[in-house]
């Protein structure tokens, strides 16, 4: 097979990377008071410029930032958004095994994009790639509503629920313009809920908080899709999906099924990050809907959770195994989810990370004979 024009690339990477620690002391010296917010900048810029040349380095044809100026994947972008605040709650998100998260998101004005959070960062990446692809990931639009519900949604800003998704979905069609008004023609959609919907506990979940929605996933689709509406021709847009990823644990479970034929039949993206490093993520049997064309589904065999190296076996049999409800030409190969979906990073080390992206580029190279 050929190598791919334009991305996702037959090996690719969802985005965070763990964070160096030259990296990490600069950003507890600035929330201490004691490094400047221009020094601060001036080696998250140099720690970037590094990240990426390594990126490029491993023949990665599409590099991200590693989300370095990031605490969180998501918070630190939607927070942004006018309207939308966040705060530290009575009542923590829990992962398994007892980690928490120590912020939530709540909505106290009406939504729109007026900062336009990321983008000029987005720009000192572009301006460092040279063999690659910029690549810019953003938390889905579905983050300010799944994280904390109705009740985080103040009644007499939006008493109608409707009202909100409308703004959300236009705040985010304004983001997604000003990301293609600045040249960026990768981006992605960190779209976690629709997996967390495939998992019955979630659900109950929010029922019991007296929040569940009939229909919520086809209200996200409508979302995305009018996130994405209009974008330039040769921009193109995935999606991630996983079941959490904080410190190298997880929230959710089940496979795919229950919104595979939305996901890809009703959701206008190019390409999604699939997480199936595991048998939290069922079979590959949803592939069956992927339809016959020009979506990529990058298959994330390669765990970002722990360090051990993967077989190359046994990731072609598994890509082998997908092949059978898709076919391999619409296929890819990257990690399960980012290093580093906040700060703090997973349980794993530097060389561990870039071995397992090198492992990606290798085995892809093997199988599709290109990147």
């Amino acid at each position: 097979m050929t190598a791919r024009t334009r991305p996702p690339f037959r090996a690719d990477h969802v985005g965070s990377l763990l964070r160096p620690v030259k990296l990490r002391e600069a950003r507890a010296a600035h929330a201490a008071g004691t490094l400047p917010a221009d020094a601060m900048r001036a080696i998250e810029d140099a720690s970037i410029a590094g990240a990426i040349a390594k990126q490029e380095s491993i023949g990665l044809r599409a590099a991200t930032d590693g989300e370095y100026r990031r605490a969180y994947w998501h918070y630190d972008f939607v927070a942004k958004l006018e309207g939308a605040e966040l705060y530290v709650p009575e009542q923590r998100i829990e992962f398994k095994g007892g980690a928490m998260l120590p912020h939530r998101l709540k909505v106290n004005g009406r939504i729109a994009w007026k900062e336009p959070a990321f983008v000029a960062d987005y720009g000192v990446t572009a301006a460092h790639v040279k063999s690659a692809i910029a690549k810019q990931t953003i938390p889905s639009p579905s983050v300010l509503h799944f994280r904390g519900g109705r009740q985080s949604i103040d009644r007499a800003v939006y008493p109608d629920i409707a009202a909100f998704f409308t703004d959300l979905g236009t705040a985010y069609h304004d983001a997604v313009g000003a990301f293609a008004a600045a040249g960026c023609r990768y981006l992605q959609l960190d779209e976690v809920n629709l997996a967390y919907l495939c998992d019955p506990e979630q659900i109950a979940q929010l029922k019991q908080r007296g929040d569940y929605i009939e229909g919520l996933v086809d209200i996200y689709a409508t979302l995305i899709n009018r996130a994405i509406d209009g974008r330039p021709a040769d921009m193109m847009v995935s999606m991630h999906l996983c079941r959490g990823n904080f410190r190298s644990t997880f929230v959710a479970s089940g496979g795919y099924e229950p919104v595979a034929e939305t996901l890809f039949n009703r959701i206008n993206v190019d390409a999604y990050f699939m997480e199936w490093d595991s048998d939290r993520a069922g079979g590959f049997e949803p592939l069956r809907f992927v339809p016959k064309g020009d979506k990529v589904v990058v298959l994330g065999l390669v765990t970002s959770k722990t360090g051990k190296l993967e077989s190359k076996d046994d990731l072609k049999r598994r890509i082998d195994e997908a092949a059978k409800y898709v076919s391999l030409d619409q296929l890819a190969l990257s990690p399960q989810c980012g290093f580093a979906s906040t700060e703090e990073g997973n349980l794993l080390t530097e060389d561990e990370q870039w071995r397992k992206l090198e492992l990606c580029v290798e085995v892809a190279r093997d199988v599709w004979g290109a990147l």
